[in-house]
């Protein structure tokens, strides 16, 4: 696969989207509407939203390999992908620095907060794109850690105590069961986790793990969800191949052109038993 390490330690997002963008990237989009849909039921609040358990206030997500806050942005504000895409390539915002842009992002978001927004914690290795997405007002806590090399902060620990829903829409292929143990442990109703896994790799090293902490994962098998155009044909070649070793018939999706990922959901397995994951998610 093509490796866009490098648009991830610019101080702000336009590279970001000028590159993804060009490639006709969709996966935040599709996360959107999916995390509202489970947020709800994971907090014990019903389709209809509101309060959370014990009647408190909506709790919060967790959006690991956060990057700049998108899933956040997308999530909590008035906004669409295709919307932030052409506000970060625009002529007027490339002519910004970052503060201004910074600044300039404060109040675009402002206007547009939804009113249903929740608490979004973020964690990324990434420094740069963390403390933009806090400076934004995107994240509500951001932390630059790597679960997968080292213990948490006990700042991240105290922050995560809340949290009702993990989120992943990238970077899946990255993480092991080492980044959700210590965000799991001693807890006895443990988040779900909802992630968009690329049709390319496998879950089910995480997925065992998550069952260690009573959580079981099913994989929705009625729909996939466009991830991004191929860079170029070895990609398209390496995606193809990938997906039939993985099981998955790659006709009709890989094949013309473009990643797929698939929603994996992990909750509790008395939930997964009474509400199989296709009744959750309805149409979209």
């Amino acid at each position: 696969m093509t490796s866009f390490d490098d648009i991830y330690e610019q101080p702000d997002p336009r590279a970001y989207f000028a590159t993804l963008g060009a490639l006709g990237y969709e996966t935040p989009q599709h996360a959107q509407w999916i995390f509202r849909r489970l947020l709800p039921l994971a907090d014990g609040g019903g389709e209809g939203g509101g309060a959370g358990r014990d009647g408190g206030p909506r709790a919060s997500v967790l959006d690991i390999c956060c990057s700049y806050g998108i899933n956040a942005a997308l999530l909590n504000h008035h906004v669409t992908l295709r919307e932030l895409t052409d506000r970060y390539t625009s002529p007027r915002v490339a002519g910004l620095t970052t503060a201004e842009l910074i600044e300039d992002d404060r109040a675009f978001y402002a206007a547009r907060r939804r009113a249903d927004a929740v608490p979004v914690v973020g964690i990324d290795i990434s420094a740069p794109a963390i403390a933009y997405a806090r400076a934004a007002g995107l994240l509500d806590e951001g932390f630059a850690e790597n679960l997968e090399t080292a213990p948490p902060s006990p700042e991240l620990l105290k922050a995560v105590g809340d949290i009702r829903l993990i989120t992943v829409t990238g970077g899946a292929s990255f993480l092991s069961p080492r980044t959700f143990r210590p965000l799991l442990d001693g807890r006895q109703d443990p988040p779900w986790v909802a992630a968009l896994v690329l049709r390319t790799g496998r879950y089910d090293t995480i997925a065992d793990g998550l069952a260690a902490y009573g959580l079981t994962t099913r994989k929705d098998t009625s729909r996939t969800y466009v991830q991004r155009r191929f860079t170029d044909a070895d990609e398209q070649r390496y995606a193809v191949a990938a997906v039939s070793a993985a099981g998955d018939d790659p006709r009709g999706k890989e094949t013309d052109g473009h990643f797929h990922t698939a929603l994996h959901l992990s909750r509790p397995a008395a939930h997964t038993d009474a509400h199989p994951l296709h009744t959750l998610l309805g149409d979209a």
